[in-house]
């Protein structure tokens, strides 16, 4: 009975560490994929930004969502000429916003951002801040980007979805973050049915011959100016006339 009552006392520690065998693995799995689960950034400009967004898509009449970064933030910066000329009069909204990554977005998109509103098109461009803000791996930064696609075709049926290759940075051809850029754009093809989701590289558009970012098209060899901005317009600007039936 001794001995049976001691079995009996280590039971509860025995399953408690047999759980926690269970449970490490999910934990790192999660870990390994923090790209693809929701977060908002910590800053008040931040969610400033996000609350004027939600703001104008509840005032609805959107027909074209730009989704990303400080790249598709810039629209209403060194952008705007350009963007005043192809997309003012076809009813579009910003949601680019500085610093964010695939999971920042994904909190957007599942925060407000969506609500309400039936766009005819959305245009997505997200990643290069994954790469050296938390340097996540090519794979996970891709797996963020499918769960962005998932959040829009969930909540959007009836919205086409245009996804662009993450542009290319730096200013030479072997700049190390090009690279993981390029690791990522490899995967983004397969994301596309090509009935609501279409893929679009326009990435040799803005390099020259020699694989060079040239300074006056991203002057930071990140950002574009406005002659960058006007080289991503023409490059989609017959896509975006098919996907919105125009």
């Amino acid at each position: 009975m001794h001995r049976n009552r001691l079995s009996v006392s280590f039971l509860p520690a025995l399953l408690f560490g047999a759980l926690q065998l269970f449970l490490e693995p999910a934990a790192g799995a999660a870990e390994q994929i923090r790209a693809a689960m929701s977060a908002p950034q910590p800053e008040a400009w931040w969610t400033e930004r996000h609350e004027r967004t939600v703001a104008r898509i509840r005032q609805g009449h959107v027909d074209l969502l730009f989704i990303g970064d400080s790249i598709t933030q810039g629209w209403e910066e060194d952008g705007r000429p350009v963007w005043n000329a192809f997309y003012q009069h076809r009813h579009a909204a910003n949601l680019g916003y500085n610093g964010d990554q695939t999971d920042n977005v994904l909190w957007r998109l599942q925060n407000g951002e969506l609500d309400g509103i039936t766009p005819k098109l959305a245009v997505v461009m997200i990643g290069t801040n994954n790469a050296t803000r938390r340097e996540d791996p090519p794979e996970e930064t891709a797996a963020g980007i499918q769960a962005i696609l998932t959040t829009l075709r969930t909540r959007l049926p009836d919205t086409k979805i245009l996804l662009l290759a993450v542009f290319p940075r730096g200013f030479s051809a072997d700049d190390r973050l090009r690279r993981v850029n390029q690791a990522v754009n490899e995967q983004l093809p397969a994301f596309a049915d090509e009935r609501q989701v279409f893929f679009l590289n326009l990435n040799r558009r803005f390099l020259d011959d020699n694989g060079r970012l040239p300074e006056e098209m991203m002057p930071d060899a990140l950002h574009p100016g406005e002659r960058g901005y006007r080289v991503w317009a023409e490059g989609m600007e017959d896509t975006i006339k098919k996907l919105m039936g125009e």
